[in-house]
């Protein structure tokens, strides 16, 4: 079974958390979380957040086993960006703009669905 988590407006940017994001791709969930909990980034911090939701989800509502589950799916796409105005030099306006990222996390535990 397939179970998935996601966190969308993340206020991070996504070049930045995919960075993070591809030392757990293909890992099993303990594996994981070990490598984020000893990764000081806030991406980490975040992408923890959405992998214990993930887990949860599969525990929860699928009768899955933790240790049993493997990230099967896992990438950071753009969100929505904040545009701000900030006064530049020689009396002119800059736009300040703030990225933000939408985290998707798929677990799986390597069995079909059954019907």
């Amino acid at each position: 079974m397939e179970t998935y988590a996601i966190h969308k407006n993340a206020d991070l940017k996504p070049r930045q958390a995919r960075l993070t994001l591809d030392l757990v791709r293909g890992k099993s969930v303990e594996a994981a979380r070990g490598i984020l909990i000893n990764t000081n980034t806030k991406a980490s911090r975040m992408i923890l957040k959405v992998l214990n939701s993930a887990a949860a989800n599969a525990v929860n509502n699928n009768k899955a086993k933790e240790s049993d589950l493997v990230i099967s799916e896992c990438f950071i796409n753009p969100g929505p960006v904040r545009k701000k105005i900030r006064f530049g030099s020689r009396s002119r306006i800059d736009r300040s703009d703030h990225r933000t990222s939408h985290i998707v996390v798929k677990v799986s535990d390597g069995k079909k669905e059954a019907k």
